[in-house]
Order: C-alpha cells, then structure tokens, then sequence
C-alpha cells in the first residue's frame, strides 16, 4: 500500500506556484498580443499626425519644386525656387531679421519667465496661491493675439499716453518716435505674447525640485546665489529648454507681429511668405517655408542635443 502511494506520488507533477511565468509556448503569443494592443493604442496620434503634419508638409515640399507664372501655377521639378531664394541677398537679411527678433525675444523672455517662475516655486508657499498667481497670468490669453498688440499703440503712440507722461513730467521734450512702429515694438509684443510660454515649463521643472537637496546645500554653506547657480538652474535646464523652443519657433514662423508692429518697416521671414502668398507666388513661398522649417529644425536639435528634455516629459 505504501508503494503504491509512492509510485502516485512521484508520477504526480507539482502545482504551479501563484505569480509563476507562464510556460514558453505561451509567452511568444502573450508578447505578440501585447505589442499589438500598444500598436493600436498608437495608431490614433499617427493617423492624426499623418493628416495634419506629415502631409501638409509633403505637399509644401511637392510645390516648392514647381514652376509659375503670373496667371497659373506649372507642375513639373525645378530648382529655380531654390536657386533664386538662396542667391537673394534679401533672404539672408531677413532670415538675420528673424533671428535677431528670435534671440531678443528668446533673452528676455527667459529673464521674465524665469523670475516669475522661481518667484512663484520657492516664495509662494501655498499651493492654493501658486495657482491663483499663476491664472492671473493666464488672464491676457483669454482675448486674441491681435487684440492684445492692437492694445499698445494708444500706449506707445506718437501723442499716446507714454509719450503724453513723459512730456508732462518733463522727461523728454518731444515725442518719442522709436516706442511705436519699430523693432522695439516688435520686441515688446513678442516679449508680451510669449513670455507664458517660458514662465510655465519652467515653473513645472522647478516644482519638480526636492527642496532637500535646497537645503542641503544650504546647510553646506551656499549663499543664494550659489544655490541658484548650482542646484535650481541645473534641475530646470529641461524646463527652459521647452520654453526655448516655443519662444524660438512661434517668433520664426510670426508675420502678423511684425507687420501690426512695425507699420511694414521690418521684414521677417514669415512676412516675405505671406507676401509671396497674396502675390500667388505659391511654388516661392512653399521654397521659403522649407527652408525656414529646416532653420528652425536645426536651432531645435540644438537645443536637444545641449538638454535633456526627457526628464521633463
């Protein structure tokens, strides 16, 4: 009787333990079905992403290599529009335009967006007050861009108010005519329409901050500025690279700006498009528009390639 117990015994194969793997024959099918459901889960942001980005750019690029005239646009594959635009000399003025427009807006954007957001992150201790500071300044992106430039020129005009106060306070003896209808204004609405952009990647970087490693380093001596310069700055590289690179490429690709602003005394690169566009100049501008896509690509990989922005999504 007992050797039968044991012949069972030994036939028997042990239960599978809870929270085993799964045999091998199983795995592959479990990994296959797995990858698919991921696919799947993709396929929306790529069908969207083909139809409203990757296609439109393939059709600028297809038109940039047509041929025109003044009534009707030619199909074929030439390089003319490349060739003219490249050895213009105005395209490089206007691209330097553009770039000058991009770094100024860039700097002081960075300096404002940054203050407000340490200000915000280390001197604001409630939370319920953060927030409320920072919708206030979401309030001017509740009206339209235009509305917002239109707004200065009663301001910085010839016999507007900041004019009007500095002749009444015998600052200045005659008008100021570089406040309005120049690169200053063109800077200061930039800088009024896009300083969000910096102030919010990197208030959310600077939340991030263990405040332990703040106060280590306090309680190794740092003074402030050091703190600023060694911990906070590092921690939100991620952050004012984000906000780098919408500042960069909304200024690039902006044309009202610079025409509302400048009363047509400035030239940027998305003004000689849009220029090109009312003058059915389609196949040039579709050439210019490339060209400015592949500027701004390069300025971004830059910008990548000197941080890590990863850590930030």
């Amino acid at each position: 009787m007992s050797s039968s117990r044991l012949e069972v015994t030994s036939i028997t194969a042990p239960a599978a333990a809870p929270g085993s793997t799964l045999p091998a024959k199983f795995g592959r099918p479990v990994a296959l079905l797995s990858r698919c459901v991921a696919y799947l889960q993709v396929a929306p942001l790529v069908a969207v992403l083909l139809a409203f980005l990757l296609v439109p750019i393939a059709t600028i690029l297809v038109v940039s290599f047509w041929d025109y005239d003044q009534y009707r646009l030619v199909p074929g594959f030439v390089w003319s529009n490349y060739a003219e635009l490249l050895a213009s000399p105005v395209t490089l003025s206007t691209y330097l335009s553009s770039i000058k427009f991009a770094a100024l807006t860039w700097f002081f954007t960075l300096v404002i967006g940054f203050t407000v957001a340490y200000f915000l992150a280390f001197h604001v201790a409630s939370t319920k007050w953060q927030m409320t500071l920072f919708l206030l300044c979401t309030i001017p992106f509740w009206t339209s861009n235009v509305i917002r430039m239109i707004s200065w020129i009663p301001f910085l005009g010839r016999n507007g108010i900041m004019n009007t106060v500095l002749q009444r306070l015998h600052v200045v003896d005659h008008p100021l005519e570089f406040l309005l209808f120049s690169n200053f204004s063109v800077i200061l609405a930039f800088v009024h329409l896009y300083t969000l952009f910096m102030v919010v990647p990197i208030f959310n970087s600077m939340m991030r901050i263990d405040r332990r490693l703040i106060e280590a380093a306090v309680d190794c001596g740092a003074s402030g500025v050091q703190v600023l310069r060694e911990v906070v700055v590092p921690l939100a590289k991620p952050g004012i690279a984000i906000g780098s690179i919408f500042v960069v490429t909304l200024v690039m690709g902006d044309f009202v700006t610079v025409r509302l602003m400048s009363g047509g005394q400035s030239a940027s690169v998305g003004l000689v498009i849009a220029n090109e566009m009312s003058l059915l100049q389609y196949p040039a501008a579709a050439a210019n528009s490339i060209v400015l896509l592949a500027v701004v690509l390069l300025a971004v990989a830059a910008m990548i390639r000197l941080v890590d922005i990863r850590k930030e999504l």
